[in-house]
């Protein structure tokens, strides 16, 4: 799954540990999703996107054999 994470955190000025705070998990987690490491939980894609008053299409998009 291809994500927009680093795109939607640099156009807040939002750092991988605030947006960690803000979602309620470790910085190494948010680094993990932007690395396509991490097989998020829906309710997290959720608390994300509305982290960045976004859906999550926007921000989170299945690649081909996901």
């Amino acid at each position: 799954m291809k994500n927009s994470i680093k795109v939607e955190r640099a156009k807040k000025n939002i750092t991988q540990a605030r947006l960690a705070e803000l979602a309620n998990v470790s910085r190494q987690t948010i680094n993990a999703i932007e690395l396509g490491k991490y097989n998020l939980s829906t309710i997290l894609a959720l608390k994300i996107a509305l982290i960045f008053d976004k859906t999550v299409n926007d921000i989170f998009e299945l690649e081909e054999g996901d």
